[in-house]
């Protein structure tokens, strides 16, 4: 799939969050809370159902819109940089002109025998916390839309 949205390494995504962008985790609450970029809001583009099926957010392009402006410097990221991807393509189409998506997610990449290809967030040692910042949980987010 062809794609207009630029592709960063962790690394990257972390230099750019230090120079003023926001990353926007785009996992589940559940998944989101296992750990997560230091600083993250959470804005899931899928749930999890109960029986571990996801499905998508109605809510997410709402909930997006009522905290980040169209020209907020945003970096995405997921667990692997599939959500992510699929959410920064949703968002520019929505008109969003300063999207980034930070390829590799939290977790990594990794081949069909589960090794890792390709370092996430977490694997490069970069920071990380397991509760959200004050206002940037998905719960937060949603309560404050409308």
């Amino acid at each position: 799939m062809a794609t207009n949205v630029r592709r960063v390494s962790p690394e990257e995504a972390f230099a750019l969050c230090e120079a003023g962008a926001l990353y926007v985790d785009v996992r589940s609450e559940g998944e989101f809370l296992e750990g997560h970029p230091l600083g993250a809001f959470n804005v899931p583009l899928l749930h999890t159902s109960a029986g571990g099926v996801r499905v998508p957010n109605p809510d997410f392009l709402e909930v997006m819109g009522a905290h980040f402006p169209r020209d907020a410097r945003l970096v995405l990221g997921c667990r692997s940089g599939q959500r992510s991807l699929r959410a920064a393509e949703q968002l520019v189409a929505a008109g969003y002109t300063e999207i980034v998506e930070q390829r590799a997610g939290f977790d990594g990449v990794r081949d069909a025998f589960g090794s890792v290809i390709e370092r996430g967030w977490k694997g490069s040692g970069l920071p990380v916390s397991f509760e959200p910042m004050e206002g940037r949980g998905y719960t937060a987010l949603l309560g404050k839309v409308g």
